[in-house]
């Protein structure tokens, strides 16, 4: 498999989960996911430098257009979290998820997560990475899989020690901080063999 084009792998744009629904992006659902990232701008400032402003429903709109072409270009594997209903179906947005930073000739994928606030702590994160580890390592052949997250943001921390990943290092003054600050990077990974 590490041969096959990335263009030819067929991933699933749809993951799920006893109580979480992972949807791949697709046209017409920025502006639900703008009024997500509204409620959640307190929640996500700290840490997410595309959170600092309200987006508009056409921003958003095309945000969630782009990360679709990407999904399909394999490019990023960007997923909406959802509240899994129980029959089944995607119920409310939570968040978003994905497969980033991807390297397909070494096949090392790192795993990113947000959530609304009032979902925090529910355990759909820590399905949600259960969910994308299995899909790199089972569907997508990965050697390795990580967690980057700024050192101080203990709750992302927590979800990446809860899902098995190890802390590799903390990296010194590895990226700047949305206020323009050097900040630390806590690498978690899990590998192959």
């Amino acid at each position: 498999m590490s041969q096959t084009d990335p263009l030819l792998i067929d991933i699933p744009e749809r993951l799920d989960g006893p109580r979480t629904v992972l949807v791949a992006p697709r046209a017409g659902l920025g502006a639900e996911m703008a009024v997500v990232i509204t409620q959640s701008l307190s929640h996500l400032r700290p840490w997410m430098p595309w959170a600092q402003e309200p987006p508009t429903a056409e921003s958003a709109e095309l945000v969630v257009r782009r990360m679709h072409a990407d999904f399909i270009a394999r490019r990023d594997l960007c997923y909406h979290l959802h509240a899994r209903r129980s029959d089944g179906s995607a119920g409310r947005l939570l968040g978003g998820t994905g497969l980033h930073r991807m390297d397909w000739a070494v096949r090392r994928f790192e795993i990113g997560y947000w959530i609304r606030p009032e979902a925090a702590g529910q355990g759909h994160v820590s399905e949600a990475v259960g969910l994308l580890t299995a899909l790199a390592f089972d569907r997508l052949a990965a050697r390795r899989v990580e967690i980057r997250c700024d050192a101080r943001n203990l709750k992302s921390r927590a979800v990446a020690q809860r899902c098995g990943f190890e802390l590799e290092d903390v990296l010194r003054h590895d990226a700047l901080g949305v206020d323009g600050v050097p900040r630390d990077t806590a690498v978690y990974a899990r590998i192959t063999g």
